[in-house]
């Protein structure tokens, strides 16, 4: 009888790109995806701890599978993720007796040494783990998504040592640790044989790729070398940090046509102050000079910024600071949040959380507002334009995709568009959208 594996991912892209992964793994074991868990053979939970709704989410989802494993004893049920971190998972063990292997974020060594019975071990396990764990060799997708999925995330850098004051990731993932090109440039070879048209590269600070490798290429080497793939027709990278997004980089962007100029770069709050206690590295001043810079090379490029309200001893006019450099720069998109408590961050141990959720909830609104605002100016300036879409799914009657600079479009068409790029006049814009007719 066949086996058949089910992925339930919460969180960042990297998970859903270590969920793909873990998935190549099986079905090279001769699994097969399941939308299903109770027709499971394997479960995997892949789990995101950035917030504590997160974390709550996935204690709850990874608790609903008990009852699966006693009526299944045979059934494999693998917690991966940020949830187990990379220190090990002793505590969740005798929380969760039922959950037979515990993974760090990013390695399936764990599950397969567990279903081969111990021929992987690890990541590190340079011959078997690089037949079962897909270093270096062909990536698969599950056969539902082959020839379907038009767009990929492919790790280049796991883990990170910024160690911004509010975040959890460095404790959970580990170091920063560049992959080799080699196996980069293999996967995305491998996405592109089955269909893939557009590969999103991930780090949690992309562009300090190849920085801990001496002599290594950087980022913007590895988009040249990217670039020259065949079948890829579109290359996007994220999250940027301000302080290592050198000219190099915006030289390639403005360069290589398949790389798309769409920037995620966070400010992450606009007062000098703030950003200190953040220990972000950079000024205000700083990241406007940079903005002006990249507009200067890349007209016509669109910027994506993050920004957390409610830090620390945020005051109401360092508050004001952030809102104002929302308004003068005009950013294309600003992902908010309200800072929250989590436990292993500096911010937890030594910053008292003394802005109050309400006046969170308040700050969080004006941003969204002006941000609502700025967005519905900057597309009406597609109105009646002629853009190129890459067509990624049918979303009821409509065919949703996105633009070089990341807007999304609809058409209304029978015409099967998935995987096509193709000019569309826009007859409608929104905010968060827009609608198109094909050319």
């Amino acid at each position: 009888m066949e086996k058949k594996y089910h992925i339930w991912t919460e969180g960042c892209q990297m998970n859903v790109a270590d969920s793909q992964r873990v998935g190549s793994s099986l079905e090279h074991l001769g699994y097969s995806l399941t939308e299903k868990p109770e027709d499971a053979d394997v479960i995997v939970l892949n789990t995101c701890v950035v917030r504590q709704s997160a974390e709550d989410k996935a204690i709850g989802r990874v608790s609903s599978f008990k009852k699966l494993k006693e009526k299944n004893p045979d059934l494999i049920i693998n917690l991966m993720g940020c949830l187990v971190g990379v220190r090990g998972a002793e505590k969740l063990k005798a929380r969760l007796p039922y959950v037979d292997v515990f993974s760090p974020p990013s390695d399936p060594g764990p599950l397969i040494s567990h279903l081969t019975q111990g021929e992987v071990h690890s990541m590190e396990d340079a011959e078997t783990a690089r037949r079962f764990l897909i270093l270096d060799d062909e990536l698969i997708l599950p056969q539902a998504e082959q020839g379907k999925l038009v767009s990929a995330h492919v790790p280049v850098v796991y883990g990170c040592s910024h160690a911004c004051t509010f975040c959890i990731i460095p404790s959970k993932r580990g170091g920063e640790r560049s992959r080799p090109v080699g196996d980069i440039v293999a996967e995305v070879r491998s996405l592109a044989k089955q269909g893939v048209k557009e590969v999103t590269l991930l780090g949690q600070i992309v562009d300090r790729y190849g920085k801990d490798v001496p002599d290594g290429p950087n980022l913007a080497a590895l988009l040249r070398l990217i670039h020259e793939v065949e079948g890829i027709e579109r290359i996007r990278f994220l999250t940027s940090h301000p302080n290592y997004f050198g000219d190099d980089l915006i030289d390639a962007i403005a360069e290589l046509p398949r790389v798309m100029p769409h920037i995620e770069l966070p400010i992450q709050a606009g007062d000098d102050e703030v950003l200190v206690n953040m220990k972000r590295g950079y000024t205000q001043q700083d990241y406007r000079n940079l903005v002006t810079n990249i507009r200067e090379r890349i007209p016509d490029c669109s910027i994506a910024t993050d920004i957390i309200v409610g830090f620390p001893g945020e005051t109401e006019a360092q508050f004001m600071e952030t809102y104002r450099v929302l308004a003068d720069l005009k950013l294309d998109v600003a992902h908010l949040a309200r800072y929250s408590v989590r436990e292993g961050t500096v911010a937890t141990r030594r910053m008292e959380d003394n802005v109050t959720e309400e006046e969170k909830m308040r700050r969080f609104r004006m941003l969204e507002d002006l941000q609502e605002e700025v967005v519905a100016e900057i597309n009406k300036k597609y109105l009646g334009e002629t853009v190129e879409v890459l067509f990624e799914e049918k979303v009821k009657r409509r065919w949703k995709g996105r633009t070089p600079t990341n807007k999304i479009v609809f058409v209304e068409t029978e015409d099967a568009l998935r995987g096509k790029l193709l000019p569309v006049t826009v007859t409608w814009t929104g905010p968060w959208s827009m609608q198109a007719v094909l050319k």
